[in-house]
């Protein structure tokens, strides 16, 4: 009996491998048909083979039910365990699609909230260099709009580190004109491999986090330090802003960090990880997650 449900399961797996593409293109509904006769088939084959077999060498006292009657019971079995098994996998693989669109409308979320205050703050700025520093100003539009660009543009789930650190730079260079000298940001990414893959829009909303919640509440301003760093097949990058006793948390930012968290859950199967490190003088975010590159 094991040796039979070895082979049906061996020879299902075969089968369906093989008709892989064709019942694809059939849609879900005939896909599935399709899939289930094929396999409840496969099944009343073997029990053909194996009726045969079993009188044929003579060992006819294992099967004491008719012909007939074996292969119909085959085929009640068959039926309804492929049924079952079908109707699992179909179930698993609406989960595993509504995980995605999910993941997708939080990004769509997070770019949302990551918007408002920022391009208020953004656009009073070049009013402001408009008479006075037109060079900045042109300077400022065009950082914005590449910005907004990186971040509305964005359709894909993971992008190149290069990529994110060169947005991160863009933000920093606009949130630059209105703090001046307050805000410094400190970069310490050499021994990261820019080729390796990040779930989008990940670091500037961090740093703008960093930024808002950390060096503009300090009249003297303060440092950003963002650092990476290279454990074996591990990467590790930390984004370090000050803290002071009376730092606003605000529901953005948990929402913002809870969905760049459930992001990295998803996009490596529980091997990222997002965590938070406090202290009276500092806040930190640290993002670890394995050196993934995209095949060229």
């Amino acid at each position: 009996m094991s040796l039979y449900v070895l082979w049906l399961a061996l020879l299902s797996c075969a089968v369906l491998c093989r008709a892989r593409k064709w019942v694809e293109r059939a849609g879900k509904t005939r896909g599935f048909i399709v899939a289930f006769f094929l396999l409840v088939a496969l099944c009343l084959l073997l029990a053909e083979i194996a009726w045969y077999a079993t009188f044929r060498y003579g060992a006819a006292i294992i099967i004491d039910d008719s012909h007939s009657g074996f292969l119909l019971r085959n085929f009640a079995i068959s039926s309804i365990v492929i049924a079952l098994a079908m109707r699992y996998l179909y179930v698993a693989s609406e989960w595993r699609r509504s995980i995605v669109l999910e993941a997708q409308a939080r990004i769509s979320a997070l770019q949302a909230l990551i918007r408002p205050h920022f391009l208020f703050n953004t656009m009073n700025t070049i009013a402001s260099l408009v008479r006075s520093a037109p060079e900045s100003a042109e300077q400022a539009v065009e950082d914005l709009s590449d910005l907004l660009r990186a971040n509305l543009g964005s359709t894909q789930d993971r992008t190149a580190l290069k990529s994110e650190f060169e947005v991160a730079r863009i933000y920093q260079r606009i949130e630059q004109l209105r703090l001046g000298e307050r805000l410094k940001v400190k970069w310490n990414i050499d021994q990261l491999p820019m080729r390796a893959l990040i779930p989008s829009l990940t670091l500037q909303p961090l740093l703008e986090n960093a930024i808002y919640h950390g060096v503009e509440q300090l009249p003297g301003g303060g440092v950003v330090t963002v650092s990476g760093s290279r454990h074996g097949k591990q990467l590790q990058i930390d984004i370090r802003n000050p803290r002071v006793a009376s730092s606003r948390r605000s529901a953005g930012h948990g929402m913002a960090l809870s969905n760049i968290r459930q992001r990295f859950e998803l996009a490596y199967d529980g091997n990222g990880k997002v965590e938070v490190e406090e202290s009276a003088d500092y806040y930190a975010v640290r993002l670890q997650f394995p050196h993934e590159e995209r095949d060229t």
